[in-house]
């Protein structure tokens, strides 16, 4: 994320713990006699859960890509649907924490506030001077690629691409506009042009004629505090995805990431199988309501099951409830389509919702899934796909899950070309997994669900 967004990001969380402090002073006027936790702790949980329900809306992508009233929205789900629920369930929970009387004021005022911040802030960040200026060295095929990658995201990552500088005999296709002409002393220019990185995506780093790659420029500029990156690994910090199309095997060999750790493994299962526990204890009177749905309305089994391939390549049942006719797959397996007829009006309710996952919590709790990971795929589809995308079967190195990176960033693919693009994505969690990864995940894909999005 671009620093100021970050800024914005910790500003808000201390505006709501500050709401909630005004709510407090608000209702004792009214009602001295309200108890309330002298502390800072009901603050920070206010602020914590207001915040996880911010990103889990997605609100802050909204403000960059689909403008201020998309945010606005999205602000008033996350704040007094989720966060106003999240709230009253700790005040049941927890006596006097926050008193169920201070949820609705605190809201409100976290909510104006929060607005008129983002709305401030709206103002402020389109200005140049808050974004980073990048020059990317190369104006051929692959830095054109760099720059339809970065289009839709450029506003998110506050960067500003200054410029492309062609090297010697390479043909031109990026936007002549953006060419530079190659600078005589590198270190003057990116002073005098206020660059922040440069990005190394030529299309062949050798040169001939007698020109040399300016390696000891691009040097001086490091030392000087303007470092240089190669198009593949800004691509994968700034995009969060890894682009097969420059992915080499030496990279991933050499490159951090890819790690395996017991301990994390161990945490992670441990977490997977008490969380799918709870899932089944607090969800089974939807579970059993979405049985006797599928069952009246379509003949045939509640249940539907089908083999995926999960870790190292090894095939399991994966369970859903049946969401299309009986006989929708009778001349053999096929990717699902937009408005698939095939769909019955439960199964298009149930896939909308994602209720029709839940009976996989069975897979989180039999090791053959995980909550987060790149998302099964059939047997059928995945040979035909490793023949036709490098590095497919690289997403079967970690466990499946319900839900994943790809699904955040990728819209519901049923192509090739989709494969290959959701791929970039699960190549990139395969590589940096974490904890507080899968938590992000997590709450970000309420989203997916409140807003039905990547369904066909």
């Amino acid at each position: 994320m671009h620093l100021p967004y970050l800024f914005l990001g910790i500003a808000e969380a201390i505006l709501l713990g500050v709401s909630l402090w005004a709510a407090n002073r608000l209702v004792l006027a009214v009602n001295p006699a309200l108890e309330f936790e002298s502390s800072l702790l009901p603050l920070v949980v206010f602020s914590v859960l207001l915040s996880c329900c911010t990103l889990s809306m997605g609100v802050y992508t909204a403000l960059v890509r689909e403008g201020f009233s998309s945010m606005v929205l999205r602000t008033l789900v996350s704040f007094f649907l989720l966060g106003s629920l999240a709230l009253y369930l700790v005040s049941s929970l927890w006596d006097n924490l926050i008193p169920q009387a201070l949820i609705f004021w605190g809201v409100l005022i976290a909510t104006a506030a929060v607005l008129v911040t983002r709305f401030i802030f709206v103002k402020a960040v389109d200005a140049d001077q808050l974004k980073r200026r990048v020059i990317i060295y190369g104006a051929g095929a692959r830095a054109q690629k760099l720059l339809e990658d970065l289009a839709p995201e450029v506003g998110a990552l506050g960067v500003k691409v200054v410029g492309c500088v062609p090297s010697a005999n390479e043909a031109l296709a990026v936007n002549p506009e953006l060419v530079v002409p190659e600078p005589q002393d590198w270190l003057a220019y990116v002073r005098s042009a206020q660059i922040s990185e440069i990005v190394i995506a030529p299309d062949e780093r050798r040169r001939s004629g007698g020109n040399v790659f300016p390696l000891s420029d691009f040097l001086d500029c490091k030392l000087a505090g303007v470092p240089s990156s190669d198009a593949l690994s800004f691509c994968e910090r700034e995009l969060g995805k890894i682009d097969i199309t420059l992915l080499q095997p030496s990279w991933m060999l050499f490159s951090d990431g890819f790690k395996y750790s017991k301990r994390r493994s161990i945490a992670k299962r441990i977490f997977d199988v008490a969380l799918a526990s709870l899932f089944f204890l607090m969800l089974w009177p939807f579970m059993l309501l979405t049985a006797i749905a599928v069952r009246l309305e379509s003949p045939g089994p509640v249940l539907y099951f089908q083999t995926r391939v999960g870790l190292n390549g090894k095939t399991f049942r994966i369970y859903k409830f049946r969401s299309m006719r009986q006989d929708a797959e009778k001349n053999g397996a096929v990717w699902a389509k937009k408005n698939d007829a095939r769909v019955t009006r439960v199964g298009a309710f149930i896939r909308n919702t994602r209720l029709d996952e839940l009976p996989q919590l069975y897979n989180v709790l039999a090791g053959e899934m995980s909550f987060v990971g790149p998302r099964p795929e059939r047997p059928e589809f995945v040979v035909d796909l490793a023949k036709q995308i490098p590095f497919y079967e690289t997403r079967h190195k970690v466990k499946p899950g319900l839900m994943g990176w790809a699904q955040l960033k990728y819209p519901y693919g049923a192509s090739v070309e989709d494969a290959k693009n959701k791929l970039q994505y699960d190549l990139y969690y395969t590589k940096n997994h974490s904890f507080l990864m899968d938590m992000l995940i997590m709450i970000q894909t309420v989203e997916i669900v409140l807003l039905g999005k990547g369904v066909h």
